[in-house]
């Protein structure tokens, strides 16, 4: 599909995360000190939603069973048992406009 359109930057403050779903893909975009970064939105545990969970820092925690996940690669940071690693998609800035590319 390419690259999509995700938000502004203004729309997005540091340490927030937004859902989207492009092209029949759950995505979780997260501002983490000003760099963008995606990664699924589907924790490979259980089916949770990653974005009802928390983020502190670059750190999203699994709103189910508080898996830990690194928004900035998508590698499982704790958990008792060995997940995957989330799926992470490219994010263009390009002026104020953030764009993933599925």
């Amino acid at each position: 599909m390419g690259r999509v359109l995700a938000c502004r930057r203004d729309e997005l403050p540091n340490g927030k995360m937004k859902y989207l779903q492009i092209d029949g893909n759950d995505i979780l975009l997260a501002n983490v000190d000003g760099a963008y970064y995606a990664v699924s939105d589907i924790c490979n545990h259980a089916g949770a939603n990653l974005h009802e969970g928390k983020i502190n820092g670059k750190h999203i925690t699994c709103p189910w069973h508080k898996a830990v996940w690194d928004v900035t690669n998508g590698e499982l940071v704790q958990f008792p048992v060995r997940l995957r690693p989330l799926k992470v998609y490219k994010v263009i800035v390009d002026g104020d406009a953030v764009y993933v590319e599925v």
